[in-house]
């Protein structure tokens, strides 16, 4: 071979192992971008210390102290050639770029560039939240202490605020007096007002179709209780007049209607506020909680925004609940879109609003529906110390929509797909169809199952299913909002009213009546919930249970002791015997002719001495 087809031959395998080299270095390139990508998209998994994820992350991708970004440093073993350097320019810049957009990326939208994974892969359940409430839980009140059904009750319904709603009351007839109204109206006092509540929760006890019924007289079906306690005039015009607010104060708000100053709630807030404050002044929840809303129909005029704009309006509630009882812990009137002040949307506000770190504490578990569950809420929740748990809507923002390894219809029942994002993980699992739930709290799944019947050759059989963690919490403590609406349901004192804010007062009755009865139950437990209530109603008209009127039989009448003889001589001394009631009573022999017919004892009926009346009075 010659020297110029050597040279040639040499020049070759030059450009074909820099060609090589070149395709190496791209290689290295590509890999090292991936490799990032995949990094920040797995860094929340590898990261034990969740708090100080973010500032790994950029550390991680912080370009500033990459040294490929240092154009004054050299790598070594680099070309040393103008292309090279070029190429390694561009290498950089795009290194550099791609590492920038993945630090912009949020950790939702990264979530979604994930598959599913299935019940088979592993999860680690995120960082545990230390529980420590503010308070010991459960009652703060004494159990030494002799605690009644009414003055439990008075905790919430205080003398105080009872004598600042006569006030208003009072003020209210006084201004409708003047309107021209023409009904009888003397002022009302606390001893009265406490009467009337009685009366009150006696009709959410025992049913009738109207207010008129219960002091009907000469049916079947009469109730003698009512007209006992006050009459029936007396009751209507106290419930036509009953006010929060003071009227004057009233007008002065009515005037800034279209402002930024004008308070919408201003006529239910003086009793709100007290009841709100003795919600969480004696009773301490325990770790789980439950945040959902309850609706409270009204046909009344409204000044408040209703939830639904139908014939029958509803004013939501929301609520926040002890899931182990259905102790209402706090509560807010949604008055609006403009309810809350900040702009991360109602539902957010409403749990943010209702979670006070300073009032709680930190460590609780928050359960809620997919009304509220998003990421945002749930990472911030959890940035605050709250673990959070709820069911979700897939289509709403940040949620991963990836199709890779998820659920499809033909998927078989108990089949459990999952994505976790740092301390997020959604899970989907099949069983009748679709349910979708995220935590920050659950590991994706734990081994539990759940039994579900199925219908196999014409007969149902029992199988067991594998279920989520997340689902599992979320179906038992999530009852707890159902417990509350439940309790309140059996007892609901409402009934239809003029005016919008006398139809919340009824409700904040049922809040204060239904936490009453649940402090009662966890400082002595010895009443269902019917004693309770009854020993309230009697203690709040004033009157005893042992000493409620007895309805007799007809039987109970005076007949002769003997047959009546013809002789008009003896006719007042035949079958003449002792009466029970002077005997004991008086120590006395009082003979007598009369008898009850069905006692079958000897009783005086005289105009001076009515033994037949005392003798059934203490039966």
């Amino acid at each position: 071979m010659g020297a110029k087809e050597k040279q040639a031959n040499d020049l070759c395998v030059g450009k074909t192992k820099r060609k090589e080299r070149m395709a190496h270095s791209r290689e290295e390139v590509l890999q090292t971008i991936e490799d990032s990508e995949e990094e920040s998209a797995f860094s929340s998994e590898d990261d034990e210390d969740v708090e100080d994820e973010s500032f790994h992350l950029k550390e991680r991708f912080d370009t500033t102290k990459d040294t490929i970004c240092n154009e004054n440093v050299v790598p070594s073993g680099a070309y040393h050639t103008r292309a090279a350097s070029k190429r390694r320019s561009t290498a950089a810049d795009n290194l550099n770029q791609c590492k920038n957009d993945s630090e912009q990326i949020p950790a939702a939208k990264r979530a979604r560039t994930l598959s599913w994974k299935a019940e088979t892969d592993v999860d680690r359940a995120p960082q545990t939240l230390r529980f420590l409430p503010a308070r010991e839980p459960g009652p703060q009140l004494s159990t030494a202490d002799a605690h009644s059904p009414m003055s439990l009750f008075k905790l919430f319904f205080t003398e105080s605020a009872v004598e600042n709603l006569c006030h208003n009351t009072n003020a209210q007839a006084d201004r409708a007096a003047a309107k021209g109204c023409k009904y009888k109206w003397t002022d009302v006092s606390v001893d009265e007002l406490y009467r009337y509540i009685g009366l009150v929760l006696y009709m959410a006890t025992v049913k009738m179709s109207s207010i008129a019924d219960y002091w009907r007289q000469g049916s079947h079906f009469s109730l003698p209780f009512p007209a006992t306690v006050m009459s029936r005039d007396r009751y209507r015009t106290i419930s036509w007049n009953v006010h929060m607010s003071h009227p004057d104060a009233d007008k002065e708000n009515d005037r800034k209607r279209g402002t930024a100053q004008h308070d919408r709630l201003f006529r239910i807030k003086p009793l709100m506020n007290i009841i709100r404050l003795a919600c969480k002044a004696f009773y301490h929840p325990r770790i789980n909680l439950v945040v959902n809303e309850r609706l409270v129909a009204c046909r009344a005029k409204r000044e408040v925004t209703p939830y639904m704009k139908a014939k029958l309006t509803k004013f939501k509630f929301f609520i926040l609940s002890d899931s182990s009882n259905g102790y209402t812990v706090d509560f807010s009137v949604y008055t609006g879109k403009n309810s809350f002040p900040t702009d991360r949307g109602l539902s957010y506000d409403a749990v943010m609003s209702l979670l006070d770190r300073k009032v709680l504490g930190s460590g609780y578990h928050v359960y809620m529906d997919d009304f509220y569950t998003s990421p945002k809420l749930f990472t911030d929740l959890f940035a605050l110390k709250f673990g959070a748990c709820g069911t979700y809507r897939e289509q709403r923002k940040d949620f991963p929509k990836t199709a890779a390894n998820s659920l499809s219809r033909s998927s078989s029942r108990g089949s459990i797909r999952w994505i976790r994002d740092g301390p997020l993980v959604c899970v989907k699992w099949m069983d009748t169809q679709v349910v979708s739930v995220c935590s920050t709290v659950h590991a994706a799944y734990t081994g539990d199952r759940v039994k579900r019947k199925i219908k196999a050759q014409h007969t149902w059989k029992a199988k067991s299913f594998p279920c989520p963690a997340p689902v599992t919490a979320y179906n038992q403590h999530m009852g707890g909002v159902d417990l509350s609406d439940q309790l309140l349901q059996y007892y609901a004192a409402q009934h239809k009213t003029m005016k919008w804010y006398r139809k919340i007062f009824l409700h904040f009755l049922d809040i204060a009546a239904n936490n009453a009865f649940i402090l009662h139950k966890e400082l002595l437990g010895n009443m269902t919930h019917d004693q309770f209530m009854e020993e309230l109603i009697a203690e709040l008209c004033g009157v005893s249970q042992k000493a409620a009127p007895k309805q007799f039989s007809t039987d109970h009448v005076p007949v002769p002791g003997a047959q009546l003889t013809s002789n008009v001589r003896r006719i007042a001394t035949v079958g003449r015997r002792i009466c029970v009631h002077c005997k004991a009573i008086h120590g006395k022999k009082q003979q007598t002719p009369w008898k009850c017919q069905a006692c079958n004892v000897h009783l005086c009926l005289q105009l001076n001495r009515n033994c037949f009346q005392e003798w059934h009075k203490s039966l």
